[in-house]
């Protein structure tokens, strides 16, 4: 049996906590908001990084060694089964037929192509980037897979 199994039975609607109602229902006066202070206060959030005075654990930690996110080049990945659902066999894919198509979420990212699921249709298609296995797919169903080295513009 898991939680998820519980329905009618006892426990399958948790009563809502009633805060502010009086001293005897225990969530009274405060309402379990302590005294004083910003955290007391409508419309008050807490900072997960802040510590209360104390230097915060990701200032404490050594940094040590390379990080790559600064250094990485992204892509918007397109998958050669999605270029299977969408275009039209003898189409010619490019990037603003894919972002027409609703394939591509971040503008101003290349895109690459990789190889999950088949492909039957002869496509022409022009990405940043091609897995091993998405060209071959490609080019096996009597399509081309071009490569293209301009960045797209956020305006495209």
């Amino acid at each position: 049996m898991n939680i998820t199994d519980i329905t009618k039975l006892a426990g399958a609607h948790r009563k809502r906590k009633r805060i502010g109602r009086g001293t005897g229902s225990g969530n009274g006066k405060t309402a379990g908001r302590g005294h004083k202070g910003a955290g007391q206060r409508a419309g008050w959030k807490s900072r997960g990084m802040a510590e209360g005075g104390q230097m915060p654990l990701f200032r404490r930690l050594p940094k040590r060694g390379f990080n790559n996110i600064n250094f990485a080049t992204r892509y918007n990945v397109v998958n050669v089964k999605d270029l299977e659902e969408r275009f039209e066999s003898g189409g010619h894919v490019t990037f603003a037929s894919l972002s027409e198509a609703g394939l591509i979420r971040h503008k101003r990212l290349g895109v690459k192509v990789l190889g999950f699921g088949k492909l039957s249709k002869k496509l022409t298609v022009e990405a940043h980037k091609f897995s091993k296995q998405a060209a071959e797919k490609i080019s096996a169903a009597g399509g081309e897979a071009k490569v293209v080295n301009n960045r797209p513009s956020a305006d495209q």
